[in-house]
Order: C-alpha cells, then sequence, then structure tokens
C-alpha cells in the first residue's frame, strides 16, 4: 500500500512517536496488576511529580473532553459556572461535556483578542451579577496553547491568577499543546502552572506523540478528594491503565514531550516565514506554537483543496495548518510552494 500524504489539517492525524510506542510495548510484556495498581501507572504519576517539581495528585484519562470535563466538574457544583474564552474548546467543541459531568456548570464566555481571556474580562463575568438567580462563578479554565495559536505568557497566567485569587475562583489549564507552550516559552512546566497559580492542569498526550490519553495533574491535592471515583462513574478508569500511562514514561523519562513540541512549532514557524513575502496571503494570529491560521482569498484555499491539501476554516475563517512532532519540514515547503503559486493565479479571488 502507498503510504499517503502528509497532511497538517490536525496534529491529531499524526501516528506515535517513538518513545510512546516503545514504552507501550514494554508494558505488554506479560501481565501486570488491573485499575492503575500497576509499576507503569505509579512510574509515569512519579515522572509528573519530577518534571513539575511539586507532589501533585496524578489522573488519567482517554481524551481531553473527558479530562477538561471531569476537571471542571471537581471545582464545581452543579450551581456555579465557569469563565472561559468564547473559542474554547470546553465551550465550542465539547459537545455539553463539561456541564453534563458537572450535573449543570453553566459555562459564561467573554470574549477576547485572539481567543484570550484577560483579567479585566474575568472580573467583569464574575461580578456582573451576584443575586441567586444566577450561576455563581467558581472557575476560570484558559488553554494553553490557545485554540487560536497563541500562548499565555507566565505573566498573563499570574495576572489570571491573581483576580482569581481575589474572587475566590480556582483557574484550570485546558493543556492539549501545554507541551508546544513551554517550548516556545522556554520555560518550567512548573514556572508555566503552579507557580503561576493554575490549580489543575490537563496535560495533553495525544497531540503531542501518543495514541490516546490525557494527563490530570491536581496541584492542590484538596481538590482532587474522590476524583478517582469521579473517573471511574465517567468511564475513565482504564483496566489495563498500564496502556495509558506507559506512553508518559516513555514521553517523559526520554524528554521526547518537549522535543516533539518544538520540532511542531519550527514547522509552523517555517511555513510563516516562506509565505511572509506573499502578497494577500498572511496569518490571521500570531505564530507562537505549531498552528498557523492563512489568511488568503477564497481562490487560494480552494485551489488548495483542489491540489488535495487538507485543512479546516472553523476559526476566523481562514485555513488552518497544524504542525505534528513528525512534520515532514519537505510537505511544510511543498505547501508553502503551492501557496505562492495560487496566490500569482488567484490574486484577488
Amino acid at each position: 500500500m502507498t503510504k499517503p500524504l502528509q497532511q497538517f489539517a490536525s496534529d491529531n492525524y499524526a501516528g506515535v512517536c517513538p518513545q510512546a510506542w516503545s514504552a507501550m510495548a514494554e508494558a505488554n510484556r506479560g501481565h501486570a496488576a488491573a485499575y492503575g495498581e500497576d509499576v507503569w501507572t505509579h512510574r509515569a504519576s512519579d515522572a509528573f511529580r519530577a518534571l513539575f517539581e511539586t507532589n501533585c495528585e496524578v489522573f488519567f484519562a482517554f481524551n481531553g473532553t473527558a479530562a477538561n470535563a471531569l476537571a471542571l466538574a471537581a471545582l464545581c457544583q452543579s450551581f456555579h459556572s465557569v469563565i472561559c474564552s468564547s473559542v474554547a474548546h470546553v465551550e465550542t467543541d465539547e459537545c455539553g461535556a463539561p456541564e453534563f459531568f458537572s450535573n449543570g456548570s453553566k459555562l459564561l464566555v467573554a470574549a477576547g483578542e485572539n481567543g484570550k481571556l484577560t483579567p479585566q474580562a474575568v472580573r467583569a463575568l464574575a461580578t456582573g451579577r451576584s443575586d441567586i438567580h444566577f450561576p455563581k462563578p467558581s472557575a476560570v479554565t484558559i488553554t494553553q496553547a490557545t485554540e487560536t495559536g497563541q500562548v499565555y505568557s507566565i505573566a498573563e497566567i499570574k495576572a489570571l491568577s491573581a483576580v482569581c485569587r481575589e474572587l475566590g475562583l480556582r483557574l484550570h489549564m485546558d493543556g492539549a499543546r501545554f507541551a508546544n507552550a513551554c517550548a516556545t516559552l522556554g520555560c518550567t512546566p512548573a514556572e508555566l502552572t503552579w507557580k503561576a497559580g493554575v490549580d489543575v492542569l490537563c496535560f495533553g498526550g495525544t497531540k503531542n506523540g501518543m495514541a490516546v490519553g490525557e494527563a490530570i495533574l491536581f496541584f492542590d491535592p484538596r481538590l482532587a478528594e474522590d476524583f478517582d471515583y469521579r473517573c471511574k462513574q465517567a468511564g475513565q478508569l482504564a483496566s489495563k491503565m498500564r496502556f495509558l500511562a506507559a506512553p508518559w514514561v516513555g514521553m517523559l523519562e526520554s524528554g521526547a514531550w518537549l522535543f516533539n513540541a518544538a520540532h511542531g512549532n519550527a514547522c509552523a514557524k517555517r511555513l510563516e516565514a516562506q509565505i511572509a513575502d506573499i502578497t494577500g496571503v498572511a496569518p490571521l494570529f500570531p505564530v507562537e506554537a505549531n498552528a498557523v491560521f492563512l489568511s488568503a482569498s477564497p481562490g487560494v484555499l480552494e485551489g488548495l483543496r483542489q491540489r488535495g491539501w487538507r485543512f479546516y476554516t472553523f476559526i476566523g475563517g481562514g485555513g488552518r495548518f497544524m504542525f505534528a512532532w513528525d512534520a515532514d519540514p519537505g510537505r511544510v515547503d511543498a505547501l508553502a510552494a503551492d501557496i505562492r503559486e495560487l496566490a500569482r493565479i488567484h490574486p484577488g479571488g
């Protein structure tokens, strides 16, 4: 069978990186205790504690929707609300899971530049009403990197955290591409999370080179009380937990989690550099992680589709290109060449 050409529509298209694959193969050698009582789950949890420099509580879920929804449910009662960006994944792409698993906690959305929340927006939503008829704000969730490919700086997170502390809110981070943010900022995971005031992180593995699996880290152990029961009830307690945990061992102990992210980021920058001088073509948002949102004429976008390129246009109307751990620089160059040629053919439409 001919190997299909690499696409950049999503970093979910990529396969499993060697480090995660090898660890799964090692975990497959014989029997192991079930439901997280195995050596791999303990080893992965300890690897997270070492990486984040703190004794956090660690849980594993199959996917990001479950991780986010269950984490937010742990921070809220059913009569509470969660403040998020209007383009946040929990609002637009999780099919009501946060509301479902919290038994009704409402999402309060704020418009913000490039999909980022600001302290001012949080304060406005959290203090706009305090009567009993309105769902009481309990938590704030931010995405790192954002749905538009932006990265929250440490200073921005600290500013949001300060407002949360002042108003009695918990701060949750959807880290589907947390590794990409670390690679961009060159800071430690601890500096970007609990040291900046984040209470709970959902660390994405799927988009970082794993087949499946996200890690949920509670930096305040009190917030994790009975969370194992919540995971079980939601169908997220894997009987053969070692196969969710082992890939993390391979990723964290080898450093692949950061190397993979850095490569994806570099490929995004590679595309950005090659289209910088093309008239009528430009990034919709600053390129800060592994995403390029491309503003171009309808003719260019349709021409790319006709040439076999796959991409989404659901944010901002431009083409979204995502670069995974295994992105081929040669294919990035081919995409850039097609964009350049099509921009000459369709300069305005």
